[in-house]
């Protein structure tokens, strides 16, 4: 199927990124998922070849282009294994905070060195006892002279242990009224008194993507570092949640078109009873089934994407995409194990990997039951 929003120039694009990827990346992804890290040279070496924030203005390194690139590089990188996730989030998540928000000075201080990989980003959203209630955040920042003195703990955050630049959700009102109004956004960077690392979390799948615990112990962050306006960070969540959960549903369909397509070569060849199984009734309809899922997903997300890149209010619709198609890859993983018999449950055989790392995709950027709360608002519930 022909995506509605890309061009010769984005094919030719793909092209290149995916040969770059066939060297750079597919040969050591095992290796990868081994040490549990990806290796910073990887991220500098997709700067070096413009892979990183390309629809960034060339004045910062970016090279200005629409955001049917981004797509493409999500798409190529889920390709090779959802523990690339971490730079798409980067690229596409954090990123555009700094631009959409930043000051110039900001901008000109921190963007160009996100291009090249020199700087690796993460959001901190989520606190021990904080997931989709952002409103209810416990880390604060308080203004003391110059500085903030930030206190608090942040889980479960992608590329917790690489990162040098952490965008942190906190309360810089911890007494505002509603509660929402009492949260800002602050850049924090690696180097800041008061910031350590916690565990790097040990999780069922995403091996190779750091995902860790950040801490703040009277963690002093220069005022400059606030980002946007003090008391608007909740508005500006909630404004660039939509491109993240788009983010999401466009990993989800990938990887649902990998497993089914690996699943229906492999049905071709194992051979049981004298013939394929893929000559089997049951497998024919299971793989029927998944083509069908398939066809009806990426329709529905392309035309999603194409309004999204044309600055649509589409959050009703990206809600949907974000827990339907991660749920069809979920439910998808598990009948293409099942259809692998006992090789599925083997380690050597991707879709067992496949399996581990789509089940994270339907909790988080909002948990499934969240979208599903957000689209019966919308319809007038």
């Amino acid at each position: 199927m022909k995506h509605l929003y890309l061009a010769d120039d984005h094919e030719i694009f793909r092209k290149s990124l995916r040969k770059f990827l066939e060297k750079e990346a597919y040969p050591y992804y095992e290796k990868w998922e081994e040490e549990r890290m990806i290796p910073r040279s990887f991220w500098t070496k997709m700067g070096e070849q413009g892979f990183l924030c390309p629809d960034l203005d060339e004045e910062y390194g970016g090279s200005n282009v629409d955001w049917g690139y981004a797509v493409v590089i999500n798409e190529e990188l889920e390709r090779v294994g959802s523990g690339l996730v971490g730079l798409g989030l980067h690229n596409d998540i954090v990123v555009p905070y700094i631009n959409s928000y930043g000051t110039k000075e900001q901008k000109q201080r921190w963007l160009p060195r996100f291009t090249t990989g020199e700087l690796i980003t993460a959001i901190a959203m989520t606190e021990p006892g904080t997931g989709s209630d952002l409103a209810n955040i416990k880390t604060t920042a308080i203004l003391d002279g110059d500085h903030y003195i930030v206190n608090g703990q942040k889980t479960f955050i992608t590329n917790g242990i690489q990162s040098d630049l952490v965008i942190v959700a906190c309360k810089t009102n911890p007494n505002a009224e509603p509660k929402h109004k009492g949260v800002s956004l602050l850049v924090i960077e690696r180097d800041s008194p008061g910031f350590s690392r916690g565990r790097k979390l040990n999780k069922v799948g995403l091996h190779c993507q750091d995902t860790a615990e950040l801490i703040f112990e009277d963690c002093r962050v220069p005022k400059e570092n606030l980002l946007g306006e003090e008391g608007k960070g909740f508005l500006y969540l909630m404004e660039k949640l939509q491109q993240e959960r788009l983010v999401v549903a466009i990993a989800a369909q990938v990887a649902a078109e990998v497993m089914y397509n690996q699943t229906l070569d492999y049905v071709k060849s194992r051979e049981a009873f004298g013939k394929p199984i893929g000559k089997f009734q049951n497998t024919q309809f299971k793989l029927a089934e998944m083509a069908t899922d398939i066809e009806m997903g990426r329709a529905f997300l392309d035309q999603l994407i194409a309004e999204h890149i044309e600055g649509k209010d589409v959050v009703t619709k990206v809600s949907m995409a974000k827990w339907k198609l991660t749920e069809n890859a979920r439910n998808m993983a598990t009948d293409c194990m099942q259809l692998h018999g006992g090789y599925g449950y083997m380690e050597e055989y991707e879709i067992a990997r496949r399996f581990r790392d789509i089940q994270v995709a339907s909790i988080y950027a909002g948990t499934n039951e969240i979208m599903k709360t957000i689209i019966a608002k919308n319809i007038g519930l």
